[in-house]
């Protein structure tokens, strides 16, 4: 059964061209090339531009928590200076109809 990551984050006003080509150049490619990962999407308000959410499916719960330990601490503190509050995540368990 694979599991679906929804993440919210939020780009500092000052940094949202600079939030979004940090996650299109760093983190989805990183994510994409994760074992485990089935897909990788991003999506940026039209309505607000500092707005962004990641959807990530994973093969398992395991898969994402590996890809977790991957992540650079360089990387973590790049990510924490571009955004206004730290990413919010909601794990869905999808569920396939049989």
């Amino acid at each position: 059964m694979s599991i679906t990551y929804l993440g919210h984050t939020q780009a500092k006003t000052d940094h949202i061209e600079t939030l979004r080509h940090f996650l299109v150049t760093q983190v989805l490619p990183s994510v994409r090339a994760s074992e485990g990962n089935e897909s990788c999407q991003m999506f940026q308000s039209q309505t607000d531009p500092s707005q962004f959410v990641v959807i990530e499916v994973w093969a398992s719960v395991e898969a994402h928590r590996a890809s977790i330990k991957n992540i650079s601490p360089e990387s973590i503190n790049q990510y924490l200076t571009l955004v206004a509050e730290g990413l919010s995540e909601l794990e869905v368990r999808v569920q396939s109809e049989s």
